[in-house]
């Protein structure tokens, strides 16, 4: 831990939420004297005091520590691009347009990397005159299965959640173009690209 870098940030962060240094000292059951210290770069808090400044200022402890905010250079994409992290421990599944810090039951999540899907693995469409029917034979076990399906074409991302034990079956409106997305919980995330021609 840098003082000077953690000292800057935590006065950046004090006076973004317009409190004065014995207000901040008051949460935080310190001195207004020891604040001051922290800010001008001539000691750090306690390492007890840093989850709960992270939570009073809205920001994680790594960050306190490194003394950095990290900031994404504005979103400029589309939804091609929507990054899918997942947790293995508990099975959330949380979606971003930029690069972000994803932590789920403590432990930090990587975005994961679609993979294309063997043609043997791939989702069936079936068109139904303006509705897409997807559907799968994939085994839906307690140990094996599909979590969720998503469509994704530049504008919209549309995401069905699934059950392990029931048939994998979803209904979207079709669209000119996209890709189908999914997880599995042993194959992890796969997809196929969709047109209204391939669509059977």
């Amino acid at each position: 831990m840098d003082p000077v870098k953690t000292g800057a940030l935590i006065r950046q962060f004090r006076t973004q939420q317009h409190l004065t240094q014995k207000q901040l000292a008051a949460q935080l059951h310190v001195s207004d004297k020891a604040v001051s210290k922290w800010e001008r770069g001539n000691g750090c808090p306690d390492i007890s005091l840093l989850a709960a400044l992270a939570a009073l200022f809205g920001t994680e402890t790594d960050v306190l520590l490194s003394g950095e905010l990290r900031q994404n250079e504005s979103e400029k994409g589309n939804m091609k691009k929507l990054k899918f992290y997942v947790c293995k421990t508990c099975g959330n599944c949380i979606t971003a347009t930029s690069d972000a810090d994803v932590t789920c039951c403590g432990t930090k999540l990587q975005a994961l990397t679609p993979q294309k899907a063997a043609p043997e693995a791939q989702l069936l469409v079936e068109d139904l005159g303006g509705e897409w029917f997807v559907t799968s034979g994939h085994p839906m076990t307690k140990e094996h299965y599909i979590s969720f399906v998503s469509f994704v074409n530049d504008s919209i991302a549309i995401m069905f959640k699934q059950y392990p034990e029931w048939n994998l079956q979803c209904t979207l409106p079709r669209y000119r173009a996209g890709r189908l997305i999914w997880y599995c919980t042993q194959c992890g995330l796969q997809y196929q690209d969709l047109h209204r021609r391939a669509a059977k």
